[in-house]
C-alpha cells in the first residue's frame, strides 16, 4: 500500500469517524487559527475557490459565506467521515454553493486554471510527494490565483502539543517516547523547518512566496460559568481524542488512558484563566500566487 492509500485508510477509519464526531469542538479550538487563514485567502466576491484538505468544512463554510452566491467552492478531502459531517452542516445564508469531492486534492484533475484562489488549513502536510502536488495545485488556479495555508512549525513552538507530550511521555516504553518534529514523511511537523516551504513553492513555479510565523493561543475547553476544573477537563479531553499525542498515546498505551488523562489535566492547571484553557499554537501562514 503506498503513502497515499495508507492517508486514505487512515482518514477513513477510525481516526476520520473520531475526527468527525468533534467538528465542532476541533472548529472552536481551531478558530483563531483559522480566521487568520481566511484573512490571508482572502476570498472574494464570485471567485471560485479551492479548499484543499477541507477536513469537515469550516474553512469551506467561512469562504463560502465570503465569496456569495455568484461564487463556487469546491471542497476535497479524502476521508468520507469528515466530508459527511461537513456536507450535512448549514451554508451559509447568501453563501457559494459548495461540492464536496472525496478525492486526493494532489491528483484530482480539476482542469486548467479552474480556481482564483486555493486554501488549505493544515492538509498540505499530508501529500505523498510535495513537489508534484504543489505543481498539480499551481495547474488548478488561474493567470494570478491565490494560494493560502497553515502548516505547523516545531513541536517546540506548538505548546498544544509539547505541554501535554512532556507530561505523558514518561508513561509511554522507552523506545515510543519520541514524537515526530519533522522529515519529510506524511505528517504534521513535515515542514516546520523554515525556509522548506518556500523552496518546494518555488520549485513548483509558484511567485510571490511568503513565509510568515504565525501565533495564537488555542482555546481548549471553555467552562460557561468560570469553572476551571471543568475548563482543565474539557482541554483535558481534546488533547487525549484529537492532535499528535493523542495518536502516539492511542498507538503504544492504549490502556494508560487515565494515567495520562491524570498527568495532562494537571499539566494543563496553570494555563487556565477565567473558564477557560488553552495553549500556544506557532504556524506557518504561507502565502503565493501563480
Amino acid at each position: 500500500m503506498g503513502v497515499a492509500s495508507d492517508q486514505a485508510a487512515y482518514w477513513n477509519g477510525e481516526a476520520g469517524a473520531r475526527w468527525a464526531r468533534h467538528q465542532a469542538i476541533l472548529d472552536a479550538a481551531f478558530a483563531p487559527l483559522t480566521a487568520a487563514l481566511i484573512e490571508a485567502a482572502s476570498p472574494r466576491p464570485g471567485e471560485r475557490v479551492l479548499d484543499i484538505g477541507c477536513g469537515a468544512g469550516e474553512s469551506a463554510l467561512q469562504a463560502a459565506a465570503r465569496i456569495g452566491v455568484s461564487g463556487r467552492v469546491t471542497a476535497v478531502d479524502v476521508s468520507a467521515p469528515l466530508l459527511a459531517v461537513a456536507a450535512a452542516r448549514a451554508r451559509p445564508a447568501g453563501g457559494a454553493p459548495i461540492a464536496w469531492i472525496e478525492a486526493d486534492a494532489a491528483r484530482h484533475p480539476f482542469g486548467a486554471g479552474a480556481f482564483d484562489c486555493a486554501l488549505s488549513r493544515f492538509g498540505v502536510m499530508f501529500f505523498e510527494e510535495s513537489r508534484p502536488a504543489f505543481a498539480h495545485l499551481r495547474g488548478a488556479l488561474a493567470e494570478k490565483g491565490r494560494l493560502a495555508f497553515l502548516c505547523w512549525r516545531g513541536l517546540p513552538e506548538n505548546p498544544w502539543v509539547s505541554v501535554p507530550w512532556a507530561a505523558v511521555r514518561a508513561l509511554l516504553p522507552p523506545e515510543a517516547r519520541t514524537l515526530s518534529s519533522g522529515g519529510d514523511e506524511p505528517g504534521p511537523f513535515r515542514f516546520a523547518a523554515s525556509g522548506t516551504l518556500p523552496a518546494l513553492l518555488a520549485e513548483a513555479g509558484f511567485r510571490d512566496i511568503a513565509e510568515r510565523p504565525l501565533d495564537r493561543r488555542l482555546p481548549l475547553g471553555r467552562a460557561a460559568d468560570g469553572d476551571t476544573a471543568v475548563a482543565v477537563a474539557a482541554a483535558t479531553d481534546f488533547l487525549l481524542e484529537l492532535g499528535p499525542v493523542a495518536g502516539h498515546l492511542r498507538a503504544h498505551v492504549p490502556e494508560m488512558r487515565a494515567e495520562a488523562r491524570a498527568a495532562i489535566a494537571e499539566a494543563l492547571h496553570p494555563h487556565a484563566v477565567g473558564g477557560e484553557a488553552g495553549l500556544g499554537a506557532g504556524c506557518w501562514l504561507v502565502t503565493a500566487t501563480r
